[in-house]
């Protein structure tokens, strides 16, 4: 005769973790990977109440506080943080729906700021490696179009939208368009602003050898009119933005640059190039169509870099070790001054 293994003490702890997370399936409809990550939140909020020899309903805000503190601590990023408090705060306010707990601990809690951080930005060197690539045994009219928009995206700034939203002439319904004679693009940005912005020299030549080509893809007829687009794929079709980003990645890769390049990375390569040139913060907010020169001043911190960069190689006080006298590479060893003329003191 076989005995029943006793059952082991259920934890209503965890047996709240598993309603609440059945609750919220429901009421949310949470993806498979987000209901996984909520557990896990919620489990360590297990451990360290058990740890602390609470139960929920003993928590408080100074608990959670001092959690966040060490979890942070623990090299953990504010981002991971505030999902952490979500999922905690969230729990604790259906507890508290159903009257388990006093409070909920998590209410007045938020993770520590992270800091913004900076866009990404090519150097000239790369921009214009990138800008300039040819592939010998690709399909011509696919590269002139390619090159051209990278000449566009680069060379005025454009946001991805916008760049594909362009159509070949201005028109009731364009939301964008390059007058070529006047060197301007016009195009519809956010918040339905108009915006102009000066096309340089290579653009409008990458601009005309396009157009050139363009007609081997455009698809005309009374069934199939041509697309008003400026960039079109080979069935004819304005391009997406899904194809853009991939052409673009695999220019880049092509180019021999170190990170695939994505379109609003050029966007950034453009407003930290002209303000390093020109040091005209609102000329940038004019040519990126900001409304808040606040959103342009994010360039600056690239701008400071680009400085620092070039202190730290040049400046003799720039904090680099000082080299011995007589070392090689750093100059003549220090010989000692002549005598100076008579009526003029030794020293600065």
């Amino acid at each position: 005769m076989t005995t029943a293994l006793p059952t082991p003490p259920s934890d209503p702890f965890l047996e709240r973790v598993e309603q609440y997370l059945a609750h919220v399936r429901f009421e949310k409809r949470l993806a498979e990977r987000t209901a996984v990550l909520y557990r896990e939140h919620l489990l360590r909020l297990h451990r360290l109440c058990t740890e602390a020899g609470l139960g929920w309903a003993d928590v408080r805000e100074a608990h959670i506080r001092r959690w966040v503190a060490q979890l942070h601590g623990s090299g953990l990023k504010p981002a991971g943080l505030a999902l952490i408090l979500s999922g905690w705060r969230g729990f604790f306010a259906w507890l508290g729906r159903s009257g388990a707990v006093p409070v909920n601990p998590v209410a007045g809690v938020r993770a520590p700021k992270a800091g913004k951080p900076l866009p990404k930005a090519l150097a000239v060197e790369e921009a214009l490696l990138l800008a300039d690539h040819q592939q010998p045994d690709a399909d011509p009219v696919r590269e002139a179009r390619d090159q051209c928009m990278v000449e566009l995206l680069y060379g005025s700034g454009l946001r991805l939208a916008e760049l594909v939203g362009l159509d070949v002439q201005a028109g009731p319904a364009a939301r964008g368009w390059v007058d070529a004679e006047a060197g301007e693009v016009h195009v519809l940005g956010k918040g339905s602003k108009w915006r102009s912005v000066p096309v340089g020299a290579p653009a409008l030549r990458a601009l005309k050898a396009w157009l050139a080509c363009r007609q081997t893809w455009v698809k005309t007829g009374a069934a199939d009119p041509a697309s008003p687009a400026l960039f079109i794929g080979r069935s004819g079709e304005r391009l997406t933005p899904k194809t853009l980003r991939l052409r673009l990645r695999q220019r880049s890769v092509r180019a021999g640059l170190a990170a695939p390049v994505h379109p609003h990375m050029l966007r950034h390569t453009f407003a930290s190039h002209v303000l390093q040139s020109s040091q005209d913060l609102r000329g940038v907010q004019e040519l990126l169509g900001h409304a808040n020169i606040a959103t342009t001043q994010v360039y600056t911190r690239l701008d400071f870099q680009h400085l620092a960069r070039a202190y730290e190689s040049a400046h003799p006080r720039a904090g680099r070790a000082p080299a011995r006298p007589g070392a090689t590479g750093v100059g003549p060893a220090p010989q000692d001054s002549p005598d100076p003329p008579k009526g003029q003191a030794k020293g600065g």
